[in-house]
């Protein structure tokens, strides 16, 4: 028995040896860096919590909005996986109420408006293989309506943030020369 426990270590050690140089010299894709790198946001205020997981894209020479994000179609808002929105406590968001949980957050651009939606359901990825939204509108709680922001400046990299200022919280969004922001109400 403790011969055939040496052999199969051994192959293991083979395996996973081989795949490293593998990966290393031929097919880099294991180690190398994502062109779209995941990131957490989050903004602690007392017993408020808001978190956002997203993967950012980079504009690398591109068109965005209305190009490489087509206006008028559902955007996974990032890259890869669907992005997610987490709130500890019950928020309004315009007329609507955010129970506390996790949600996916999805956008549809346009030039002067998006539509922004929290959606309940969990999705592992953000695309399908023909790369269309696998966001389900039944599955929707709040959906708004925000105004575009034009910028002055460039944003490389697709970035969501919090503005928390003078008493109102807003979740941020900007990439290229658009930004646009979601207020976020607390009911307290």
């Amino acid at each position: 028995m403790n011969n055939k426990f040496r052999w199969f270590f051994g192959l293991l050690v083979l395996i996973a040896v081989s795949l490293f140089l593998y990966s290393y010299f031929v097919d880099d894709s294991l180690l190398a860096k994502r062109k779209s790198p995941i990131d957490t946001v989050k903004l602690i205020e007392n017993d408020l919590v808001f978190e956002v997981v997203y993967n950012r894209p980079s504009k690398r020479g591109r068109d965005i909005f209305g190009g490489l994000v087509p206006y008028n179609k559902v955007w996974r808002t990032g890259a890869n996986e669907a992005t997610t929105f987490k709130c500890s406590k019950p928020i309004k968001i315009g007329n609507d109420s955010l129970p506390a949980g996790k949600y996916t957050l999805w956008t549809i651009p346009n030039d002067s408006t998006w539509q922004v939606m929290f959606n309940s359901k969990q999705y592992p990825w953000g695309v399908d293989a023909k790369m269309n939204p696998l966001r389900e509108p039944e599955f929707d709680v709040v959906h708004i309506s925000v105004p575009v922001e034009r910028l002055n400046q460039i944003v490389e990299q697709f970035t969501i943030g919090f503005n928390n200022t003078l008493d109102s919280i807003s979740l941020t969004m900007a990439w290229d020369n658009t930004k646009i922001g979601i207020p976020l109400k607390t009911f307290d």
